[in-house]
């Protein structure tokens, strides 16, 4: 796509200056909007995620633009000089590897920069893989988007018991080395629900896991890329409360604990008793307290 250059002199003059949050592809590079390459093209300076992963986007339209590099570990030094930049009337643009940009990426500390030094802020939407994955599960339209899960594996846990009330969908982002981790704690606190995990998007070898969460399997091929994973609405299920489980089986419930985990005991109980495992995974924990 070209522009001429008297056009790229008269557009320019009509842009305004303060910071443009473009939105780049989640994948396919032809997803990129018109007018996100205007911008780019017309920007004094584009605050990159990854120099070396933007620098492919911006050969393909010929966008040649002054990058810097601008992420977690040097937002907080480089916050000033681009503050500064941008009252001085200089036009800049910030992108991420993919997609929009401080939606689970760096940039918030610079937006709040913004706002606090009244400094006009621009979206320039396009790609997301939250709408993406959603606009192809089957699932309600309702949604919550959480973004990454933390690291450890009982933060996690803490962060789904949070969630697990939640009625309408939800949408995480999650790396290839803990899904299966993250799979597991789905099944404890998902159990009656369905999910989706989409993988490269957009790409090539783009695809889609469905599955109902308790019967979905560990997966045991490589995964690249992040994964988009959609967790179905609630589904209106009448189970059994703990109040209707019998004594005799709160009494199993005990002696399995002295041999078995939290997770494999309400496996078990939930699946023969048709009780929700979260019930019974609370109820464990009540009893080891």
């Amino acid at each position: 796509m070209q522009f001429s250059s008297k056009e790229n002199i008269d557009k320019k003059q009509e842009i305004k200056s303060g910071l443009y949050v473009v939105s780049t592809p989640i994948g396919n590079l032809e997803d990129i909007t018109l007018r996100a390459i205007y911008i780019l093209k017309n920007s004094e300076l584009i605050l990159c995620e990854d120099t070396r992963t933007s620098i492919k986007l911006l050969k393909k339209f010929n966008i040649n633009t002054k990058m810097m590099s601008y992420h977690k570990f040097n937002e907080r030094k480089r916050l000033g000089k681009i503050i500064q930049l941008i009252k001085n009337n200089k036009i800049v643009s910030l992108i991420s590897d993919a997609g929009t940009p401080v939606i689970s990426d760096p940039g918030m500390i610079l937006i709040k920069e913004c706002i606090k030094n009244d400094i006009a802020l621009h979206p320039i939407p396009g790609a997301s893989a939250v709408t993406s994955a959603l606009s192809v599960s089957g699932f309600e339209e309702k949604f919550l988007f959480y973004g990454f899960l933390p690291n450890s594996e009982s933060q996690i846990k803490n962060e789904i018991k949070n969630l697990c009330d939640f009625p309408y969908s939800i949408i995480f982002f999650v790396s290839p080395n803990k899904i299966n981790k993250v799979i597991k704690i789905f099944k404890i606190f998902f159990s009656d629900r369905k999910i989706i995990i989409a993988k490269e998007m957009t790409k090539i070898y783009e695809s889609f896991i469905r599955s109902d969460i308790n019967s979905l399997e560990i997966l045991r091929y490589n995964l690249k890329g992040e994964l988009t994973v959609v967790i179905s609405n609630k589904f209106n299920v009448k189970k059994k409360s703990l109040n209707q489980l019998s004594e005799s089986v709160k009494n199993e419930i005990k002696l399995m604990l002295t041999k078995y985990s939290n997770k494999d005991v309400s496996d078990f109980i939930s699946k023969r008793e048709k009780i929700s495992k979260k019930i019974i995974y609370d109820y464990c924990i009540t009893i080891k307290k």
